[in-house]
């Protein structure tokens, strides 16, 4: 049977069941064809302050289960991932415009994390405390209640799920809401897969809309914890609103990540490493490689080399099977990629390869000889553009690679690991990768950056989940009433 069977779920919202929701239902439209997908029912403020209502009544009935009655839920969610992967591959492809492997990788990594979540619920929860009264002093964590989650387009499985799972697994509800370019992938499968699961009614909402939506959800009183992520100016803006609703907010932000070039790689493999790091899923990930700081001495051979590579790589609709890159997601997001390649050519960078595109299918690009102050440098591009500027000294690749309002990823690519990880130690950011390059994500491993690229690690592993998704509450005990002069 197939995870999405028939068509109850069309032009619908996932509220206990496929509901109507307020808004007008919308086309899903494929990227690559321009061709309907299906119709995605939408949300709005009304209907996020119905959710968090039936939510809150749920959780509490939810948080008072048996740990190991919300772990069974997890580990059946997670058996569901790779159950279904054929049909859940068949949405990224052609409504996020992934190709084959990386839907693949989204699925694999999903379904990983609902096993990671499912540990979480009988993990360690608290500690004893010392006291110098006559008790019995100890922390504990309980649940936050309702979580609010608000996920981009770009990776749509693994960017819901990753807050999803763990909100759940530690007793909440979630109310979830996907970029409505990608709210089957990103959510319509993730209601239909905890539905499956067994997962009780009333604890996960999925809510498609605009930013309409989005405000409502980090404004709504029964919401405790926000889990964003996105783009910087997005994020400051859910960030200041939380905080005149005294919300805890955790941020996953843009990047503009730095691969580091030395002179003793092999440039070769070098340039196959630094492909993948801006390529990969059209460079639509937070974590690609912004900037390749490449030393002097083999500069010119590295890009040679990567632009060569470039100009071989196939683009074209990936549900055809035998493309590298599919296309980006809109044609917003492609005038603004062409715009700063072109901006950063006309401010004196050399374009080795690509800059040019068809429909929604951008090439992949090298631009070498970039100016700091061009935008292709300075900025997000969040296509597949590589942007190369050459260095000389230790000192002044340190200079570059820190010289950004970011802090997501870092690659440094040397045959000299100690050297490598010295380096590493005096660039500020939330992920380092000796000998790779940026793009790299495993469920059970805290994520997140520094400076404008986040709050740090709020995803993955059990510490940083239990910090993001439950408050800690001090318990003391005693064994009878105490005196007081009064």
């Amino acid at each position: 049977m197939s995870l999405l069977d028939g068509t109850a779920w069309q032009g619908k919202i996932w509220c206990s069941g496929w509901a109507d929701g307020s808004g007008e239902p919308y086309p899903v439209v494929s990227p690559s064809t321009g061709q309907q997908l299906a119709t995605m029912g939408q949300a709005t403020a009304a209907d996020v302050s119905r959710a968090a209502a039936v939510a809150g009544e749920a959780q509490r009935e939810w948080a008072a289960l048996p740990y190991n009655e919300r772990a069974a839920v997890l580990r059946r969610a997670g058996d569901l991932w790779h159950a279904n992967a054929e049909e859940i591959t068949g949405w990224l492809v052609n409504e996020s415009g992934s190709i084959g492997p990386f839907a693949g990788f989204q699925i694999m990594t999903s379904a990983q994390e609902c096993y990671e979540a499912s540990a979480l619920a009988s993990a360690p929860y608290g500690e004893l405390l010392r006291s110098s009264m006559p008790r019995l002093s100890m922390s504990r964590r309980v649940p936050v209640g309702v979580v609010g989650v608000i996920a981009p387009f770009n990776v749509p499985t693994i960017l819901s799920i990753r807050a999803v799972a763990p909100a759940l697994a530690l007793g909440n509800a979630v109310l979830l809401k996907p970029d409505p370019r990608t709210a089957v992938s990103g959510g319509a499968v993730l209601a239909e897969i905890f539905a499956q699961a067994g997962l009780p009614d009333g604890l996960l909402h999925v809510l498609p809309g605009g930013a309409d939506v989005g405000e409502a959800l980090v404004i709504e009183p029964a919401v405790r914890v926000v889990s964003f992520t996105g783009s910087t100016r997005a994020g400051r803006a859910v960030a200041s609103l939380a905080a005149q609703h005294l919300k805890r907010v955790h941020l996953e932000l843009g990047g503009n990540s730095a691969l580091l070039v030395l002179d003793d790689v092999d440039v070769e493999a070098a340039s196959s490493v630094g492909a993948w790091g801006s390529f990969a899923h059209q460079g639509q990930v937070c974590m690609a490689a912004g900037r390749h700081l490449v030393q002097s001495g083999v500069a010119d051979d590295y890009v040679a080399a990567l632009s060569a590579r470039a100009d071989k790589l196939p683009v074209g609709d990936p549900a055809s099977g035998h493309v590298a890159l599919g296309p980006v997601i809109d044609v917003g997001q492609r005038d603004r990629i062409h715009g700063m390649v072109t901006q950063s050519v006309e401010a004196g960078a050399r374009l080795a390869a690509g800059g040019t595109y068809e429909d929604l299918f951008y090439r992949p690009t090298v631009l070498a000889d970039v100016p700091v102050t061009a935008p292709a440098y300075t900025d997000e591009v969040f296509g597949p553009v590589a942007p190369v500027v050459r260095f000389d000294s230790i000192d002044d690749v340190v200079k570059l690679a820190t010289d950004t309002p970011y802090g997501l990823s870092l690659g440094i690519l040397t045959r000299d690991v100690m050297r490598g990880l010295e380096i590493a130690e005096r660039i500020p950011s939330g992920l380092v990768h000796i000998n790779d390059q940026t793009i790299n994500d495993e469920a059970n491993i805290p994520f997140g950056g520094v400076k404008d690229s986040g709050t740090g690690a709020r995803h993955g592993g059990a510490q940083a989940n239990l910090e993001a998704f439950t408050d800690t509450q001090w318990v003391t005990v005693r064994a009878s009433l105490p005196q007081y002069p009064m």
